[in-house]
C-alpha cells in the first residue's frame, strides 16, 4: 500500500489506569505511517488522565463531562476526531505487530466494506479465541449472537481453522475498524444501548444500508475481556437482554414473531437462573423486559427511521440454542453452512 489513509486509534477509557499502564505500550508502539492516538475519557474518577498526560504526552486526550457509557461515549468523542478510518479499541487490548495495515488494505480493496475486525485471541490463553469477537460475529434467526470460534461459553483453540478473511454479520467492539464516512452516515452507536450489543446494532443497520462487515484473518490482537463489567455482573445480564430486544425491534423486518419467541426463551433463561440461585440475574431479565416495553414508543421511532431496501445476508437461519444445547454443536464449523443467508 503506497497511499496510507489516515487512521485514528480511539480508546474510550473509564477508570482504566491499570490497563492503560500495562497494555497501552503495545498500542503506542504500533507502526503505521499515518496514525493518530486518541484517548477519550468518560469522566474517570481515577488518575487515568493524569497518567496519560505524564507518560504519553503525544496522545491526544478528549474528556467527556460525564460517563456516557460505551455507546454515547464514543459518539461524543468521535465528533472531535478527523480521520479516514476510526479504530475503536478497548483499553484491555494488547496488539501484535503490523495489526493495522492488513485490515486497512482489505477495506481499501472494497469500498462496500464499512466495518472490519481482526482475529481476537485471549490475552490469558493466547492460543485460544476470545469471547468478545473471536473470528467474527453472527446472529441466528432469533438474534442470538455467536462467533466463529465461540458459541455461548464454548471457546475454540486457534488451530488456523479461521485463517480466511470473509464477510461476517457483526464485528467486535473490542477492535472495531470503521470508515469515518460510514460512521457519520449511519449516525454511530445508539446511545440508548449504553453498553453491550451497540456494535451489533450498528453493523445490522450498515448491512441494511447495503454495506459489508468484514473479518481480516491477517491481523491479530489479544483481549483481556470483562475490563469494565464482569460477565457475572447482573448489570451485564440486564444490558444484554434489554439491548437484544431493542436491536430486534429496530432492525428485524418482521420483529413480532421473533420477539414472541424470544420472550418465552428469555423466560426459560430466567427460570434457569432461579434454579441456579442466581436471583439477581433473574431479576435483571425481568427488568430488561419491563424497560423494553416502557421505551417501546421511542424504539418504534427509530425502527421507522431505519427502513432500507437491502436484503441482509449472513444471518444463520438455524436456532443456535437448539444446535448448541440439544444437538451438542460446540464449534462454528459444526453448523450447517447452507443455513447462512446468502
Amino acid at each position: 500500500m503506497t497511499n496510507y489513509p489516515k487512521v485514528a486509534i480511539v480508546i474510550l477509557n473509564w477508570n482504566g489506569r491499570f490497563y492503560l499502564e500495562s497494555l497501552l505500550p503495545s498500542i503506542y508502539n504500533t507502526i503505521y505511517p499515518n496514525l493518530e492516538f486518541v484517548v477519550g475519557d468518560n469522566a474517570s474518577s481515577d488518575d487515568s488522565v493524569a497518567f496519560i498526560k505524564k507518560t504519553y504526552p503525544k496522545i491526544r486526550i478528549i474528556e467527556n463531562e460525564k460517563n456516557y457509557g460505551f455507546a454515547e461515549g464514543y459518539n461524543q468523542i468521535l465528533k472531535h476526531v478527523e480521520a479516514d478510518y476510526f479504530i475503536l479499541l478497548n483499553s484491555d487490548v494488547e496488539v501484535k505487530e503490523n495489526w493495522i495495515e492488513p485490515v486497512i488494505e482489505e477495506m481499501e480493496a472494497d469500498i462496500q466494506i464499512a466495518v472490519a475486525q481482526p482475529k481476537i485471541l485471549s490475552w490469558t490463553q493466547r492460543n485460544t479465541f476470545e469471547h468478545a469477537g473471536a473470528a467474527g460475529g453472527f446472529i441466528d434467526r432469533y438474534a442470538y449472537p455467536f462467533c466463529r470460534g465461540r458459541i455461548f461459553q464454548s471457546v475454540e483453540i486457534d488451530k488456523g481453522q479461521y485463517n480466511d478473511s470473509c464477510e461476517i454479520f457483526w464485528a467486535s467492539g473490542a477492535a472495531f475498524f470503521i470508515r469515518s464516512k460510514y460512521w457519520k452516515e449511519s449516525g454511530g452507536f445508539d446511545a440508548d444501548f449504553f453498553a453491550h450489543m451497540e456494535e451489533i446494532d450498528l453493523c445490522w443497520r450498515l448491512k441494511r444500508m447495503g454495506y459489508k462487515i468484514w473479518y481480516c484473518a491477517n491481523s491479530e490482537i489479544l483481549h483481556v475481556g470483562g475490563g469494565t463489567l464482569d460477565k457475572a455482573n447482573p448489570m451485564k445480564t440486564y444490558l444484554n437482554f434489554r439491548n437484544n430486544l431493542y436491536m430486534i425491534y429496530k432492525n428485524d423486518p418482521n420483529p413480532y414473531p421473533t420477539l414472541f419467541i424470544r420472550f418465552w426463551l428469555d423466560f426459560i433463561a430466567l427460570i434457569r437462573f432461579i434454579f441456579s440461585r442466581k436471583f439477581q440475574d433473574a431479576k435483571a431479565i425481568s427488568k430488561s423486559h419491563f424497560h423494553f416495553f416502557k421505551n417501546l414508543k421511542n424504539i418504534k421511532k427509530k425502527r421507522h427511521a431505519n427502513k432500507t431496501p437491502y436484503k441482509v445476508t449472513n444471518i444463520y437461519n438455524g436456532i443456535i440454542i437448539w444446535d448448541y444445547f440439544i444437538l451438542g454443536k460446540r464449534h462454528f464449523n459444526n453448523l450447517d453452512p447452507e443455513k447462512f443467508e446468502k
